[in-house]
């Protein structure tokens, strides 16, 4: 026979219909963005996995002072690779400021994907990365001057070892604004000159390597057979390629960002369900126990609570991943596209998706209402009809100080006796200020981290030679720059840089000594190092390693580097006393012959990864935001109503009494206020914490170091704007208590 209980459940919609649709809208966009994202991001994966084989991809490159002869190559062949020139030539674009790095069209290795266009066939034509063209807002056949010719642009293209826009190994951050990769025709290469040109080799292992452990050992094994046997200025072996590996790492990471997140949301709104169904069971607790003494079992009673919310979860599921193929994944998209020089790619359906986005919310869903119903089922049909639900007997009510004005007392006994609900509204916040922080703070962190450049900038001009070289500007000072690695260890080996200075420089004022070396703050707060401790570096392609003492840290904040004497540099390297590779300048060096400056850092080369992260992150920065005031909002909304039907009768009985509306809402609408503004004010120390753990952690991957500083108006905003927020929710709590009846308090009356 049918159960006569489901005819209740389209009353039970109907009259709480407006606590459902929002959950159903809030779930529904939650699932289908998740869904979106992570549907994008597998088929990102596929693409991105298969592209090795399908494309060729290197299994490293590195860079030669000259052209090797065919000698070296054989040579360098018999270690079981094969070598391919992989040649390019760096120029800068006068109409924009950047540079471009331009190859030849690839036909063996590292091959090219068309995204619109063509490519290049006459000398005056060039195709350049998709998403450096994108940012800098240039078309299929404008006319772009690259080093003082006029090209027209062919077509967008996609590099696949350059799907990050990585312009070298030691970047913290891709830069897709003002770096950019392109191709030409032989000819149209020939015709670009030969300055900047980089002699670079990208090599393929005759047996690939089965890890990254026997993929290190090759390398290394390799760059020793290279050093032996030519002058070799870069090593970039593909496992620490940064230019190839970061979408793998990035979208894996994305991927259980997102699952963790959709998870922590469900289980809030699961417990939310709950707390309603357990106030939906206080209402009715004679009918069930009428119903439990008539022959009911607890299972159909559990079956029938459990209803509602299933059902809500599943159809939000469908209707989300529904959402999730069609509109959210041109979104996931244009994110993707945003921060990475991808090819065009299919949507494929996502197993793994559908698991993720709605089986396992359902069984989350029913797990944590199944658990709550079920100890609520446990008690006996006596118990309900007599609509005592405690597990426990009465206790009395512990006194409040009589000195505490009635009305004060009266709120702290609703927050008492709702201390479940408020609970939950305590966590909401919690997760809804971290949410709110990530969207709000973040921006602000790369702007204080744009901000400590500019004002720890040593001089407005470093130059990098190739060869000593004298100036006759007078504000030029020599230094000393160098490079090593840190030994790989708690975290992963990355680059250091090292600067020798005068003892009476005026760009670089640590008084150094020849007895040890001062550290950036930099990298004593990402390694952890102070003063006292010695450091051990070695060489980027030897073993060679040196240890420091080191004798301080000196205001650095945003990179990794060393500073010692000019003297010590020389000493510790073995060069002559007086040698010198490099100039810092305030003003623009033109008397040096470009051909001779291997580099030139400027404050712009220096905001690459602030510049970035901006573009590629600011629509996500949005969306978080956003999300967690809705988040926020929704949470307050349906535990404060919970709060007022639960104390209907309370509320009715004070009207009687003769209490206004304004003071009923007063005590009722006010409790709830406190606990906000409380929570508010209160969670914020935490929520500060854990995101400066978050940061840290994730900062500590990359390369560089940004510091944790977000501003204290940041937390004051989000403060005032949740409060703005609740105050839309406590009047329409308001109205709630106006349209509770006075015959309310004559209704289950024991």
């Amino acid at each position: 026979m049918k159960n006569p209980l489901i005819r209740r459940l389209p009353r039970e919609l109907k009259s709480d219909f407006g606590k459902y649709a929002v959950i159903f809208i809030f779930m529904v966009l939650m699932i289908g963005f998740v869904s979106g994202m992570m549907v994008t991001s597998g088929s990102l994966m596929k693409y991105y996995n298969n592209s090795f084989e399908e494309c060729n991809i290197e299994d490293g490159n590195f860079e030669l002072a000259s052209k090797a002869d065919e000698h070296v190559i054989d040579t360098l062949e018999k270690e079981n690779v094969t070598i391919y020139e992989n040649f390019y030539k760096e120029r800068e674009t006068d109409d924009i400021d950047s540079n471009l790095r331009i190859f030849l069209i690839r036909e063996e290795v590292n091959l090219v994907s068309v995204f619109d266009g063509e490519l290049p066939v006459n000398s005056d034509e060039i195709a350049i990365d998709r998403m450096y063209a994108d940012n800098n807002d240039i078309k299929i056949g404008d006319t772009l001057s690259v080093g003082g010719k006029e090209l027209t642009v062919s077509g967008f293209v996609a590099l696949s070892d350059y799907s990050a826009l990585y312009s070298s190994p030691s970047d913290m951050m891709f830069d897709a604004i003002k770096f950019g990769v392109a191709v030409m025709s032989d000819e149209g290469f020939k015709a670009m000159g030969e300055s900047g040109f980089h002699y670079s080799y990208s090599w393929k292992y005759s047996t690939p390597s089965s890890d990254d452990i026997e993929a290190k050992k090759m390398a290394e094994e390799f760059a020793d057979a290279i050093a032996a046997n030519a002058p070799i200025t870069q090593f970039i072996p593909m496992y620490s390629n940064q230019a190839i590996q970061f979408v793998g790492d990035d979208t894996g990471s994305d991927r259980m960002m997102f699952t963790v997140f959709l998870y922590i949301v469900v289980a809030i709104i699961a417990f939310i369900m709950a707390i309603t169904t357990n106030n939906t069971i206080a209402k009715e607790a004679n009918v069930i126990g009428t119903l439990r003494a008539s022959g009911y079992t607890k299972s159909e009673l559990i079956r029938h609570y459990l209803a509602m919310p299933l059902i809500v979860t599943v159809i939000s599921a469908i209707v989300g991943n529904i959402l999730g193929y069609t509109v959210f994944t041109d979104f996931a998209l244009s994110i993707y596209y945003s921060n990475y020089s991808l090819p065009r790619f299919d949507i494929l359906l996502n197993a793994d998706a559908f698991v993720r986005t709605t089986v396992i919310p359902v069984i989350l869903m029913f797990v944590i209402n199944f658990a709550i119903l079920a100890s609520k089922m446990n008690l006996s049909p006596l118990k309900f009809i007599r609509r005592d639900l405690s597990r426990r007997q009465k206790k009395k009510s512990f006194r409040l100080n009589t000195k505490i004005g009635i009305m004060h007392r009266f709120r702290l006994r609703i927050i008492f006796q709702n201390l479940p609900n408020y609970i939950t509204i305590v966590i909401g916040i919690f997760l809804a200020n971290i949410i709110m922080l990530l969207g709000m703070g973040f921006p602000k962190l790369l702007d204080n981290n744009q901000k400590n450049i500019a004002d720890n900038m040593f001089c407005n001009y470093q130059y990098l030679l190739k060869a000593p070289v004298e100036t006759e500007n007078d504000n030029a000072e020599k230094y000393c720059a160098g490079s090593l690695v840190t030994i790989e260890g708690r975290l992963k080996s990355e680059g250091v840089s090292l600067y020798g200075v005068n003892s009476d420089s005026k760009y670089i004022n640590i008084a150094p000594g020849n007895d040890g070396v001062y550290i950036s703050t930099a990298y004593s707060e990402k390694f952890k190092i102070e003063e006292g401790d010695s450091i051990t570096l070695k060489e980027e392609f030897g073993t060679k390693k040196y240890t420091f003492n080191v004798k301080g840290t000196y205001d650095y904040p945003t990179s990794i580097a060393v500073f010692m004497s000019r003297q010590l540099f020389n000493e510790t390297f073995e060069l002559d006393s007086e040698y010198y590779n490099g100039y810092l300048s305030d003003d623009e060096l033109s008397d040096i012959d470009e051909m001779l400056i291997g580099a030139k850092i400027t404050e712009d080369d220096m905001n690459k990864m602030s510049r970035q992260l901006n573009r590629s992150m600011g629509g996500i920065m949005d969306i978080f935001y956003w999300f967690g005031i809705v988040m926020f909002m929704m949470i307050i909304y349906l535990l404060s109503k919970i709060i007022i039907e639960k104390n209907a009768q309370s509320i009715s009985m004070t009207k009687i009494l003769g209490y206004t509306n304004s003071e009923i809402s007063g005590l009722y609408v006010i409790s709830t206020s406190i606990v906000v503004v409380l929570s508010f004010i209160l969670t914020m120390p935490l929520v500060d914490l854990i995101m400066r753990y978050v940061c840290e952690v994730m900062f500590s991957t990359f390369p560089g170091w940004m510091p944790y500083e977000v501003p204290f108006s940041v937390f004051v905003k989000i403060i005032v704007i949740g409060i703005i927020a609740y105050a839309l929710i406590a009047f329409m709590q308001f109205g709630r208590v106006k349209k509770i009846p006075l015959d309310a308090a004559l209704k289950n009356v024991e």
